[in-house]
């Protein structure tokens, strides 16, 4: 098989738990090639092996490029590395051998995969972001979980499929989250605190107000559509190198508006950098 038939046999072992984006029919895959509702709404398996299940097309910011820096910064710098076993450790609380995962809001996917990499049991990952760039680089490099370009305000997943929903230093849709998880299941959000990059953002607005964060609204959106169960925290400072310095700069939307020149010092050796995440583990509290 190639990588498209793969993927494409993958997604039918999980078609039930699948729906049209259009219509909200059932799903199924046709001929290694497409995934195909009742009423014959059909979406074709790209060559790298996701689906792309908008309505029509989206463009982003978020190019090729960003991805590729995103991912090489997530694998080889380890400064996420205490947020994923934190989240793992979560996840194996739940009274689950069969679990379903879907990112929501993936980008390249790394977040998600070196999660499932050390988790337990059985399971399975759905990867959902709107940027087509990501989307193709995650299915290239992770074809153990299914991957859709997809929109978080109409997921292409049926009513209570999911175990768990990440979402993870991205934006959310709650009244989807609400639906798309289970009885008993659960969402966790990553969120920034005020010293996440503290560094960069004070080499980059240096006496302005961006150089301050405030979350306050982000939780407490998430407080009103949830339950909070745990809130776990995520701080300490990372030495990183002049390579993965570079990755942060070029991932980040923070230095998006940069002058060529002006992280050249912030980059010219290795240095600490602050992680500082609050991780938000909510159970719905809304019939849907």
């Amino acid at each position: 098989m190639n990588k498209k038939e793969r993927s494409a046999a993958l997604v039918s072992e999980y078609a039930a738990l699948i729906r049209c984006p259009v219509c909200g029919g059932d799903m199924h895959v046709d001929s290694l090639a497409s995934l195909t509702c009742s009423t014959n709404h059909a979406f074709d398996f790209a060559k790298q092996g996701y689906v792309n299940m908008l309505n029509k097309p989206v463009t982003t910011q978020y190019d090729q490029a960003l991805f590729k820096n995103r991912r090489d910064f997530i694998l080889e710098s380890g400064f996420y590395e205490k947020m994923h076993e934190a989240v793992v450790d979560i996840m194996h609380r739940l009274d689950t051998d069969d679990m379903t995962v879907l990112d929501a809001g993936s980008g390249e996917g790394s977040h998600m995969e070196r999660i499932l990499a050390k988790v337990e049991g059985k399971h399975i990952g759905f990867g959902i972001d709107i940027a087509k760039e990501g989307i193709l680089i995650a299915a290239k490099n992770y074809p153990d979980s299914i991957w859709f370009v997809g929109d978080l305000a109409n997921l292409p997943l049926k009513d209570g499929s999911c175990d768990v929903i990440l979402n993870i230093l991205s934006p959310a849709n709650y009244s989807e989250f609400n639906r798309a998880i289970k009885p008993g299941g659960i969402v966790i959000k990553v969120v920034p605190q005020s010293g996440y990059l503290g560094e960069l953002r004070e080499a980059l607005y240096r006496d302005t107000d961006k150089a301050e964060y405030d979350n306050a609204g982000t939780v407490s959106l998430f407080e009103e559509n949830f339950e909070v169960l745990e809130r776990v925290q995520v701080k300490e400072k990372v030495m990183l190198d002049r390579t993965s310095l570079a990755n942060l700069i070029h991932m980040s939307p923070l230095a998006w508006n940069h002058e060529a020149g002006e992280l050249d010092d912030f980059i010219s050796e290795e240095r600490p950098v602050t992680i500082d995440l609050e991780i938000l583990v909510g159970r719905s509290v809304i019939s849907v």
